[in-house]
């Protein structure tokens, strides 16, 4: 595999999904993107987990970015986690953006092949570059990897671009994450500290 130099993620170049268009039912229908934690928005965070990707897409409303990113929705709307991540998919595969925002913004298309896929959901604040390391080592052998605490899978993982496109459901909105994981040959890699902490409502940014 073609690394990359020293201080940075040494594996394969890879691309990045972030999802952030959910309605946030339990957060009052507040934008989740723009939440923040200790100052700086999850959306923010997100995007600095994903710093070393190649591009990152981010299926949701847009927002002022610190970094490039393409912006796309899932059709229809709210159509849920797998529908967004295929989204994603096909945003980096058209080669042209709904918008590309952020400082010096380029484009350009890249055949992906067996380009590694880093999909995160964009509430969970934890999760870090070490995060996304792990995930992408974790995948040799297997189609992916995906981060677990206590036996629970999150909205946390890393696939093979080719790998996620052969099992797309036919239907993909409303179609649950569980079961396209379910049909990917994934390894677990185990959550740290607190990178399985998600922010589902209102008291879990509350100190405990």
């Amino acid at each position: 595999m073609r690394r990359i130099g020293q201080g940075t993620l040494r594996f394969v170049v890879f691309d990045a999904v972030v999802l952030a268009g959910g309605r946030a039912t339990r957060l009052g229908g507040a934008d989740k993107a723009a939440v923040e934690v200790n100052g700086t928005t999850l959306l923010e965070r997100t995007l600095a987990a994903v710093r070393a990707a190649h591009r990152v897409v981010v299926v949701g409303d847009e927002h002022p970015t610190s970094r490039p990113v393409l912006w796309t929705r899932e059709h229809p709307p709210y159509g849920g986690p797998v529908a967004a991540t295929y989204a994603g998919l096909e945003a980096l595969r058209r080669g042209s953006p709904v918008r590309l925002t952020g400082q010096k913004a380029e484009m350009t298309r890249q055949p992906h092949g067996s380009t590694p896929l880093v999909v995160l959901a964009v509430d969970m604040p934890g999760v870090g570059e070490g995060t996304v390391r792990r995930l992408v080592a974790g995948m040799q052998g297997h189609d992916g990897a995906v981060l677990v605490d206590g036996g629970r899978r999150h909205l946390a993982f890393a696939v093979e671009a080719e790998a996620l496109a052969r099992v797309r459901p036919a239907e993909v909105a409303g179609a649950a994450m569980r079961g396209l994981w379910a049909s990917l040959d994934l390894a677990d890699v185990p959550a740290r500290d607190d990178e399985a902490y998600d922010v589902d409502e209102w008291s879990d940014l509350e100190p405990s």
